[in-house]
């Protein structure tokens, strides 16, 4: 993490190319059973869907990630907010990044710019963390 943070200041960047084995193990954690997660034929051929579909979920875990492993023992997030705007596919080359807003240094509190983009670059899930630094009295 940065010793101070600043208005402005881009965290590192994590890239993620998910496949089909990451898919399967993150909607059986989830119970989710929605078919277009693992059954090829059902995704493309009755859902029209060029492949298997990644779940929302797992977007907003990855920017959760990249602030979390910024943050590391020196902070906790204490708010997500985010939303899928583009669907993303196993084999999909996908990064989260983020940005501080704003930063009170009383407080620690943080606000980060939080989003996951395609290889093409376009946002495909935007959203805001909350984070607050911890302080030397507590």
């Amino acid at each position: 993490m940065n010793p101070l943070p600043e208005v402005g200041a881009v965290l590192p960047q994590r890239e993620y190319q998910p496949d089909n084995v990451q898919l399967m193990l993150y909607n059986a954690a989830l119970w989710n059973g929605h078919r277009i997660h693992f059954d090829l034929p059902y995704a493309t051929d009755v859902e029209g869907y060029p492949g298997l579909v990644l779940a929302g979920p797992m977007l907003g875990d990855w920017l959760h990630q990249v602030v979390d492993e910024w943050l590391g023992d020196a902070g906790v997030i204490t708010s997500v907010s985010y939303s899928n705007r583009g669907a993303t596919y196993v084999g999909d080359t996908l990064t989260a990044s983020a940005t501080i807003t704003a930063y009170d240094a009383e407080s620690g509190d943080l606000t980060l710019d939080v989003a996951i983009c395609n290889a093409a670059g376009d946002v495909v899930a935007p959203g805001t963390l909350g984070a607050r630094l911890f302080t030397a009295a507590g």
